[in-house]
């Protein structure tokens, strides 16, 4: 980056410009993987998703490899304390969902920072509890979240920020194609549901032949008697 004067950005769509003109290196070194579970750790800057071709290309080079795909998004819990935050991120995961246009996961992580844990002597969630039924309402998100208050929505004091949002709640009723599953990594059932599904998004293990039951013999019938 220094050598080349880029910054961060300028750095990562040049690192990906250099891997697609190189794509028989990656396609080596992922040629002796056979069955195996990838994960592509990616950067998180949202033009890489949304205003380039970089991804949607590395996605087809992948599935030319018959690999199958499927991606994850996360956004953090702390986007609950800013609605108009947390409805950027609902945007930008529509946004690249619709670019890429493969298998998709929404995730919404660090849980545990707004839910109750009976393990801690706290009681958890450090970013303050959060009743279930709010926390649905971002899990699933309910654009009336941006609507004004009672009394408000003929605000004059800013009528273009008011137009805004209400074109985005049009925009969220009418392409409901967002929704988070939550991830709670001091919880082994919500990992377990996480990874089922996706797992079950891509069709992991589908190709596996189903194994057959080891033949009984008198050895099995000893601890009925």
């Amino acid at each position: 980056m220094s050598e080349l004067g880029y910054g961060p950005n300028g750095g990562l769509v040049y690192c990906f410009e250099y891997l697609l003109q190189n794509m028989d290196w990656l396609e080596e070194e992922l040629g002796g993987f056979d069955d195996d579970y990838l994960v592509f750790d990616c950067p998180g800057q949202i033009e890489l998703y949304t205003h380039h071709p970089f991804l949607p290309t590395l996605v087809q080079n992948l599935t030319r490899l018959g690999i199958r795909v499927c991606a994850v998004y996360l956004i953090e819990s702390q986007f609950m304390e800013d609605k108009y935050k947390f409805f950027s991120g609902v945007l930008s995961a529509m946004s690249a969902m619709v670019n890429l246009e493969i298998p998709w996961i929404n995730v919404m992580s660090k849980m545990d920072l707004v839910t109750a844990n009976p393990d801690d002597e706290s009681g958890g969630a450090r970013n303050g509890l959060r009743q279930r039924k709010d926390i649905a309402r971002y899990l699933d998100p309910d654009p009336f979240l941006l609507a004004s208050r009672r009394g408000q929505e003929g605000n004059e004091s800013n009528p273009r920020f008011h137009a805004l949002n209400q074109a985005i709640v049009q925009l969220i009723e009418d392409h409901p194609l967002v929704s988070f599953l939550p991830l709670d990594l001091t919880n082994p059932d919500s990992i377990e549901t996480v990874v089922s599904h996706i797992d079950y998004t891509m069709q992991y293990g589908e190709d596996e032949e189903p194994k057959e039951p080891h033949d009984l013999d008198e050895g099995d019938f000893q601890g009925l008697e």
